[in-house]
């Protein structure tokens, strides 16, 4: 990160005019009164560092002037519809990059794009035609979460995964780079498996770069057929696309964890994918990889064990790709809880000593927490015994792994699971609904397995992709959450039926599959109890929470349903979401939720400020101060044919 400050007090009280000669004399930059001098401060990874943080050094924006935020400019992005390709825009995910003055950024299409910090002028765009391959397998369609950048004998690169393709682009022209891959595009199949279709091998996180290495996971649709593409973590020569050396995601015979696929069903299940992101603990030289589910998602009869490196935490030599340590999080998953959030460094003070931490967010609403070189839990993790699958063939794990610290992060209930109490309550013919709907399914703890009837499965994703966000100052760690439920209602696979596009493409037998139902009651109602999303902060010295408060307004379609007509509703109903939050040494927490930015105040959890969107809110938000000394803030809207960035401004 650039930050070159030179504060006035440094000087004493030195005269203006000599402050100016000292300035010219050592060639540094000079706070004035005006602030029009005030240096850059640049957001260089989309999560502003290696380690994962979503924490920005600026205090310019701060309690007592982000009252005077406006919106300086928009850029639109050009996406649209392309029935001749079959394709649709999903929404416009992106946590841009600002460098030089520059903001990077990609569009739902995977298109990449240059614009100007101050004024969202376009200085180039790139596209790499990834629309002529058709609509991608991953669920919610085409998007793209950003970039990496690189330095080549100071020239700076940009790096973005596309598809099957790894790309690098000129900074300054936005041209490939001729001598990386085949004129500016490498293969970004090397080290998959020999018969992985390429057509089903993915990406839409940004790479990670290390020294002269760029690292890719890989993504793909929530599928059930098999042999599924292995995963793989692969580290390629930023200077020619060159593999340097690969991890499989499920090892293979004489490989550490191939003995926990029995059966020898390493051979007909794939996935397992780290898909999205890695953080690094650049000193140490170690990569975190969280590992996604394995196929089939809902029913392991045809993967018996507990499948490693599915949804585990793996620390890896970066160097090599040899294994460190790993922890499993989800023992032979049934629901869907794969890592959708990178994982997080972070240094705490815990009984007076100072400890070097990584944090995985897990959409159980769970935190896990370990010494990040030894993988040594920080607090006790019990494996607790969890209810047993009545579906024929599957061995349910008959333990999972539950932290004792930090708490439960949902908005509601207490730690996962579902009761009768969780029911709509607004009214209560709603709340006599409700409960009448939620007894037609199964109801259970954290880990209620698939069933036949409909497990209702809660939280069906308490965080997501946007992760949390760190303040090293506080040593507070903030998460948006999601009471989001999903009910797993299973039944025999049938290709002539399935509602998989990608179901049976090998013509195997995958026992059963997830044919799901509505959470919402016939009036459109939902089934829970309000708030829909929250924001909760977390004491990382100690594990406790320190507050949680609802985020956003509600959904219009709930709030002008006529069933709720003449109700009171609370001011939050809250919403759900993907995206996550940003943190400021200013102590605000912004966030985007629904049709509307928000920033609370990091210490009291306070709504201190709001603005209207015209669009959903949909990425995590950035922010910086470019070279006219102006904080910027950014976050990315909308998506089909109607998305762009907004920017906000001290005004």
């Amino acid at each position: 990160m650039r930050i070159i400050d030179y504060p006035r007090a440094a000087f004493g009280h030195t005269a203006k005019c000599s402050l100016l000669a000292l300035a010219i004399g050592l060639q540094i930059p000079v706070t004035t009164a005006s602030g029009a001098e005030r240096p850059m401060v640049e957001w260089p990874y989309v999560a502003n560092s290696p380690e994962i943080t979503r924490h920005s050094p600026l205090e310019d924006i701060n309690p007592s002037t982000v009252s005077r935020v406006t919106q300086a400019w928009e850029w639109k992005s050009p996406d649209r519809s392309m029935p001749e390709y079959k394709v649709i825009p999903g929404g416009l995910v992106a946590t841009p990059l600002m460098i030089d003055n520059v903001v990077y950024t990609t569009t739902n299409m995977n298109r990449i794009v240059a614009l100007e910090a101050e004024t969202g002028k376009e200085k180039w765009i790139y596209d790499p035609k990834a629309y002529e391959h058709g609509m991608p397998s991953l669920a919610g369609g085409f998007r793209h979460k950003g970039v990496a950048v690189w330095r080549d004998n100071g020239k700076l690169r940009i790096f973005s995964a596309s598809r099957n393709t790894l790309i690098c682009l000129d900074a300054e022209t936005g041209k490939p780079i001729a001598s990386f891959g085949n004129q500016g595009v490498a293969d970004a199949t090397q080290g998959l498996d020999p018969e992985a279709d390429p057509e089903l091998v993915e990406f839409n996180s940004a790479p990670t770069v290390y020294k002269d290495m760029v690292i890719l996971g890989t993504a793909g649709g929530d599928r059930v057929y098999g042999p599924d593409p292995t995963s793989a973590v692969r580290a390629f020569d930023a200077k020619t696309g060159k593999l340097i050396w690969s991890f499989r995601m499920i090892p293979l015979p004489g490989q550490f964890g191939n003995d926990t696929w029995h059966n020898n069903s390493w051979k007909d299940n794939g996935s397992a994918e780290a898909w999205a992101g890695f953080a690094v603990d650049e000193k140490r030289g170690l990569l975190y990889v969280p590992g996604g589910n394995p196929t089939n998602n809902y029913y392991g009869g045809k993967r018996p064990g507990n499948g490693l490196f599915g949804e585990t935490l793996v620390a890896l030599d970066i160097n090599n790709g040899q294994r460190k340590w790993h922890f499993q999080i989800t023992h032979h998953g049934l629901w869907d809880y794969n890592f959708p959030a990178t994982p997080m460094l972070a240094t705490i003070t815990k009984d007076g000593k100072q400890i070097d931490v990584v944090t995985q967010l897990t959409k159980q609403g769970l935190a896990f927490v370990f010494d990040r070189v030894t993988g040594e839990p920080i607090w006790p993790i019990v494996e607790k015994p969890v209810p047993k699958s009545d579906v024929p063939g599957e061995e349910s794990w008959p333990t999972q792994p539950i932290p004792t610290k930090p708490g439960w992060l949902g908005m509601l209930g207490k730690d996962g699971g579902i009761t009768l109490d969780e029911a709509n309550d607004l009214t209560p013919e709603i709340k006599a609904m409700a409960q009448a709907k939620l007894k037609e399914f199964d109801l259970g703890p954290l880990y209620q397995p698939p069933s036949f009837r409909g497990a209702f499965a809660y939280p069906g994703g308490v965080v997501n992709w946007g992760g949390g966000a760190y303040d090293p100052e506080s040593q507070r760690l903030y998460v948006r959450t999601s009471a989001t439920p999903a009910i797993l209602k299973l039944a025999p696979y049938d290709p002539k039926t399935t509602r998989n596009p990608f179901a049976g493409i090998n013509k195997q037998d995958v026992g059963y599959e997830n044919v799901g139902a509505s959470t919402q009651l016939p009036n459109g109602i939902p089934m829970l109890k309000p708030p829909y999303g929250g924001l909760t902060a977390v004491d990382m010295k100690t594990g406790e929470i320190l507050w949680k408060v609802p985020l956003g307004k509600g959904s219009n379609a709930l709030r002008n349903n006529p069933a709720l007509k003449g109700v009171t509703l609370p001011d939050r109903l809250g919403n759900g979401g993907v995206n996550g939050s940003m943190v400021t040494k200013g102590g605000l927490v912004f966030v985007g939720a629904g049709n509307d930015f928000f920033a609370f105040d990091k210490v009291s959890g306070k709504e201190v400020w709001s603005t209207p969107l015209q669009r959903q809110a949909s990425s995590t938000p950035m922010t910086y101060r470019a070279k006219n000394g102006k904080q910027y803030v950014l976050i990315g809207t909308g998506s089909a044919d109607d998305s762009a960035l907004i920017a906000f401004v001290l005004n």
